[in-house]
């Protein structure tokens, strides 16, 4: 009994065995575009496909591994020497030194992936041994991590379950029948052995047939059945069978290990991305609470909101658009001041009575207006005033006080400046006569005359062109002409424009512009030089010195350093632009004093 058992097992380990144990050798490996192909110690065993360095560096473990159960070795179609094995989108691109040595590597590999497999039972029950098939189920153990993430999927190791239950059940009924077998010839036996039990004696008989025949302790005989007697009428191994049966019973139980693990991983997979939509979702709620608060918030901004505390964009953005706004709408007005056409200057003035009776609620203001320009606007910038020189041009001087109210910049500007050839007259009508009001304003884009309430006095309705992102601004005011009489023979007259804003009900403030408040004033004084001898006094003669202040609430938004950088640069550019007009519209004119 154990020769056939040791001749069995010879069988089933010595030939197929050996050649699945381990093979090494050789190849080349392409790395990288950088490195190109370099030569890799590359080890077969089982289903694995493992490299490394070097064959010295084997101790110190493999740098990749495939598993062939799923893999396609492809040869390739040009070159020769070269095949390559690829594995979802695992790819090895491999090269043998000459053409047959590829083809001897291309067919061992297959040769292992076949017999490693777990395709049938003949294989399972050839093989007879636990190593063949543990080291396929175990070579999930000796890949890579991204091996075992592409080539093992739960869909993948179901099938393998399923290969195993078909394999299982035909083995389970081989054994079956190997038991059956036993049984009825145990049942046999013990009929023939009631039958002779009167006839034998106590000790052995030998038969014709090589069975033998033993007394028990209770005298009875009974037949001892030899191993090779079995496997000779059932045709069946009954060891190799008990092997592949425990073969197979261990593969189920490791990849059923597998499949949890697979489970596993893949419940805290959903567990993270479940948390990750718990969070995003917390956060989209956050937003839209936010977006929900901010929409109650009242706004000053108009149709949009790039203007606003809550601006995506930061004051240096910000001041830059302006700039860039500002340079453009330069650009346009040196354009459209070439093609302007000369208006010839209409002056007429008559004295300041009002027109209606409603527009006698306006006189009050007006005069008061007057009367603090005159009181205020020509002291002198030293002393307490603060005034802080910004600008200084020539005879042009530019001062800043700077003063904020619940964020908003309020910040005065006090501006004096020395003309030639203009008299104090003729640079207050030109500033307050709307009929040349686009000849020289520039950030005007629309302008109505609300209601004339005398000859020297009108009500303004104007919306200045917007420069994003700051919203877009209107104004209403009332703009006033005066002569004021000097009370000092010695002192010049004087001449002053005012405009401040005021409400009206034709014109209410609307949500597509900001409503600004303003309150300016051109202040004007002729100076004469007496001409030598008898000569008529000239332009030449004549010099304006002009005082002009404005306090602006632009209302609405915006960042301060913005703010007072755009006024610095435009009150300047403006009032040198609009002195340039005067001189060129009284050029050859009649002095009007």
């Amino acid at each position: 009994m154990s020769d056939c058992s040791s001749s069995g097992s010879d069988e089933d380990l010595d030939p197929e065995l050996e050649l699945l144990d381990e093979l090494g050798g050789t190849l080349s490996k392409w790395t990288n575009y950088i490195h190109g192909w370099q030569d890799r110690w590359i080890v077969l065993k089982g289903n694995i496909l493992s490299y490394y360095r070097s064959a010295d560096e084997k101790e110190y473990g493999c740098r990749g591994s495939i598993c062939l159960s799923k893999a396609v070795i492809t040869p390739h179609e040009f070159d020769e020497c070269r095949f390559d094995i690829s594995l979802n989108d695992s790819i090895w691109y491999l090269r043998a030194e000459h053409p047959l040595l590829r083809q001897q590597w291309i067919d061992t590999i297959e040769l292992h992936k076949a017999e490693s497999g777990y395709g049938s039972e003949s294989s399972l029950r050839r093989h007879g041994s636990l190593l063949s098939l543990t080291s396929a189920a175990s070579g999930l153990s000796t890949t890579s991590a991204s091996s075992f993430k592409k080539g093992y999927s739960l869909r993948e190791k179901l099938a393998e379950m399923e290969t195993f239950r078909d394999i299982l059940c035909r083995q389970v009924d081989t054994l079956q029948k190997y038991f059956d077998n036993c049984a009825d010839i145990e049942s046999k036996d013990e009929l023939h052995r009631d039958k002779v039990s009167d006839d034998e004696e106590d000790f052995p008989t030998s038969r014709p047939d090589g069975d033998y025949l033993l007394n028990n302790n209770n005298s009875s005989k009974e037949k001892l059945i030899s191993v090779d007697s079995l496997k000779g009428s059932l045709g069946i191994d009954f060891k190799g069978e008990a092997i592949t049966f425990k073969t197979t019973t261990a593969g189920i139980l490791s990849t059923l290990s597998h499949c949890i693990d697979i489970l596993v991983k893949r419940d805290e997979s959903w567990q993270r991305r479940l948390d990750k939509e718990i969070e995003r979702r917390r956060r989209a709620e956050d937003v839209y609470k936010a977006a929900l608060t901010e929409l109650k918030k009242p706004h000053y901004g108009g149709p949009d909101y790039e203007e606003g505390p809550n601006s995506l964009i930061n004051e240096e953005e910000f001041f830059d658009a302006v700039e860039a706004a500002l340079d453009k709408h330069d650009q346009i007005e040196e354009q459209s001041q070439a093609e302007r056409s000369k208006v010839s200057r209409k002056i007429s003035l008559t004295p300041d009575t009002y027109s209606s009776i409603s527009t006698q609620k306006y006189s009050t203001r007006v005069e008061e207006m007057v009367q603090s320009h005159m009181t205020y606007s020509l002291q002198d910038v030293g002393g307490d005033a603060n005034w802080q020189l910004i600008v200084e041009e020539g005879d042009m001087k530019v001062y800043r006080r700077e003063v904020e109210e619940n964020g908003i910049v309020l910040d005065p500007f006090k501006a004096t400046h020395a003309v030639r050839g203009v008299t104090g007259h003729e640079v207050c009508h030109y500033f307050w006569d709307t009929a040349f009001r686009n000849d020289w304003e520039t950030t005007i884009e629309s302008f109505d005359v609300v209601e004339t309430l005398s000859d020297k006095a009108v009500i303004i309705h104007q919306t200045h062109k917007r420069v994003w992102p700051a919203s877009q601004r209107d104004v209403l005011y009332v703009s006033v002409i005066r002569k004021i009489l000097s009370t000092n023979e010695n002192d010049p007259d004087t001449w002053l424009v005012c405009n401040f804003s005021v409400d009206h009900d034709s014109y209410p403030a609307s949500a597509r512009c900001i409503r600004a408040k303003i309150n300016v004033a051109m202040i004007c004084q002729t100076l004469i030089s007496p001409p030598e001898g008898d000569k008529e006094i000239s332009r030449d003669n004549i010099l304006c010195k002009i005082t002009y202040v404005a306090n602006v609430n632009p209302g609405g938004w915006a960042p301060a350093s913005a703010l007072r950088a755009v006024a610095k640069r435009e009150y300047p550019k403006f009032l040198k632009r609009f002195t340039s007009y005067v001189q060129e519209k009284t050029s050859g004119e009649a002095i009007l004093f």
